[in-house]
Formats: structure tokens, C-alpha cells, sequence
């Protein structure tokens, strides 16, 4: 009777944990897999979310160009190569130039008068022009001329390729096309808010941290003058500002900063002036500068290149090199947004 009591306790227990492993198995199984569908729905909803345009018979762009002073129109995702092939490095990372063909083709559709856009305040005729006021376009003729003879079809391939997977994709805030999407070449470690540079405030134009750009040619450089000819430069602005170069380095004071480390304000002599208006003035690279006095001469050096909002072209290469996709490169310049496509009527 012992016997048989052991061996009945024995088979319950055994019953019992397989009965438990098999409901913990088929349980997890389920939860996975509801994850995992929550997952992709998510990744579906934004993947086809799509804004409708009403436009002419087919997408068309009206480019102003400016050595010819016409109007070209063109299709526009074939205007969009040429934007790609302008304002990037074609050997850049693939996903960084995928990310460059979505904010360019958002930014040209947030100029499309034909879809409602505002565009280009520099031409009386034509939706965006083809210099850095709106963003560089070159056509393929003149790109490959540009570029050394044996890598002309790779390059123009890549960006081919980086156009066409993410044909129609545009950044979307709120359920719109974005309308203030910007982008510059390389950043000083953080990118700027808009409300810091451009004075208006943008919520997907935040500062964020961009890394990894310190091998751009650009991340660093400096610009050197006589105290004489500086304070020359700064009084053909503002007459009188600074009444002698022989104590410069107490006539120029760096009033504060943004969040980034660009300079928002600066006393030269008698003068208060924006960095935005001291960079023009002097060149600069970027508002990120700083001052070296060296006796009779002054070092302006600067770090970044660009007004610093949007996207840091530099920074999008390394995050891509880093296995970053566009998808990521977009979400983490441009706070709080979704990529969409957009359909014709």
C-alpha cells in the first residue's frame, strides 16, 4: 500500500509540473505574440499614414534656377535626387542619405504653392529656388562632373536607391506635413532649438545631443585678424563701436549662450549684437565661437558648421554608421514626429 501511495503522490507531482510548464509555455507564447503584433501595428499605423495633396495632373515642382532664370518644372522625386546629391555627401552612410531624401521631400512639399505651401520668398514665379535660401539642387549632368569620373554611376546609384525606398515618405507633426523641417551640416556636440536661433519656437525643433562628428573637416575651425583690422570690420558695421584696437580683449564680452553652446548675444565696444549677426559679419561657421587674444592679433575659433537647427548631416552619418536606420535618424533630430506618404488626388 506504501508502494502504491508513493506511486500515485509521484505521478500527481509529475502531472502537475508538466501541466504548469505547458501553461507557462503556451502563456508566454500568447503575450509574445500580442506584443509583438502591438509592435507592428504601431509600426504600420505610422508607416502608412498618409497626407493627401491636391495637386496638378501629377506631382510637379517648379524650380527656380538661378543661373538661367527659369522655371523648371520637374517630378518631384526626381527633384529629390538632385536635392540628395547637392546637400549630401554621396559616400555617406545609405541611411543617412534615406533620411536627407525624407526632409528634403518634405521640405520642398511645405514650399509647393500647389499643395499650400508658402514658397520661396526670393522669386516671384516657381515654388523653391535651387541655392541653400530654400536647399541645393544639382542636376545629374552637372553633379557627375563634379564628381572623379570612376565613381560617378556608384554614387548616383546610392542615391538613386535611398530615394526610391523611401519614395513619398514625408515627416508628419500633428497629422500635417512639417513645415519647418531644417537641416545643417555638422554640429558642435548638440544641436539648437529653433526658439534659440530662429526665435520661434518649434516642438520637433528641439536641441539634442548629436555625437561622433568630430571627424567632419568642418567640426573645428578658426579665422585670424590684427586687432586693427577687426575692430576696422566691426566699426564699418557699427561707427565708433570700439575707439582703439590696443585693449581689444576688454572691448569684447560674450553675454550668454544658448542651451547648445551657440552665442546669442556679445558686447563689442559700445555695441550689443546677436552671434547670428557677429557670424555674418565675420564669416563664422556657426554662432559657436570663441575669442583667443594673442597680442596684436585676435582668434575667432568656431565650432560646427550651419545654424545648427534640424538635423546634423554629420551626425546622421555617424548614427547610420552606427546601425542607426532613417527611421531612427529622423525620430531623434526631429522630436515627436511620424513618417507618412502622400497620395495624389
Amino acid at each position: 500500500m506504501k508502494k502504491n501511495n508513493t506511486f500515485f503522490y509521484l505521478c500527481t507531482l509529475l502531472i502537475t509540473v508538466f501541466l504548469f510548464i505547458t501553461f507557462t509555455t503556451i502563456f508566454s507564447y500568447f503575450m509574445l505574440r500580442e506584443g509583438n503584433k502591438a509592435s507592428a501595428i504601431k509600426e504600420f499605423e505610422v508607416k502608412e499614414q498618409e497626407i493627401t495633396l491636391k495637386t496638378r495632373d501629377k506631382l510637379k515642382i517648379r524650380v527656380y534656377r538661378t543661373k538661367t532664370k527659369t522655371i523648371e518644372e520637374m517630378d518631384i522625386e526626381e527633384y529629390i535626387k538632385g536635392v540628395v546629391a547637392a546637400e549630401m555627401p554621396a559616400e555617406f552612410n545609405i541611411e543617412a542619405l534615406k533620411a536627407q531624401a525624407v526632409a528634403a521631400r518634405t521640405y520642398a512639399l511645405a514650399h509647393m504653392e500647389s499643395v499650400g505651401g508658402n514658397g520661396c520668398g526670393q522669386i516671384n514665379e516657381g515654388d523653391i529656388c535651387d541655392t541653400v535660401h530654400c536647399q541645393a539642387y544639382i542636376s545629374k549632368e552637372d553633379r557627375f562632373k563634379a564628381w572623379p569620373e570612376s565613381k560617378g554611376n556608384e554614387y548616383w546609384s546610392k542615391i538613386e536607391e535611398a530615394v526610391l525606398k523611401t519614395k513619398e515618405e514625408v515627416i508628419v507633426y500633428n497629422n500635417s506635413i512639417a513645415k519647418d523641417i531644417y537641416y545643417f551640416a555638422v554640429s558642435g556636440g548638440k544641436t539648437e532649438s529653433s526658439e534659440e536661433v530662429f526665435s520661434q519656437s518649434v516642438p520637433y525643433l528641439q536641441s539634442v545631443e548629436s555625437t561622433g562628428e568630430e571627424v567632419a573637416p568642418k567640426f573645428t575651425s578658426s579665422l585670424r585678424y590684427t586687432n586693427a583690422n577687426f575692430v576696422k570690420m566691426i566699426n564699418s558695421y557699427y561707427p565708433n563701436s570700439i575707439t582703439s584696437s590696443s585693449n581689444l580683449k576688454n572691448n569684447i564680452k560674450i553675454k550668454n549662450r544658448t542651451s547648445a553652446g551657440g552665442v546669442k548675444e556679445l558686447q563689442i565696444g559700445k555695441t550689443t549684437i546677436t552671434g547670428t549677426k557677429f557670424r555674418s559679419i565675420m564669416g563664422l561657421n556657426s554662432t559657436n565661437f570663441s575669442f583667443v587674444f594673442n597680442g596684436n592679433t585676435v582668434e575667432i575659433i568656431c565650432k560646427g558648421y550651419g545654424h545648427g537647427v534640424g538635423m546634423s548631416q554629420w551626425g546622421a552619418n555617424s548614427l547610420g554608421k552606427n546601425g542607426k536606420d532613417y527611421k531612427y535618424i529622423i525620430s531623434h533630430y526631429y522630436k515627436g514626429v511620424q513618417i507618412g506618404k502622400y497620395t495624389e488626388l
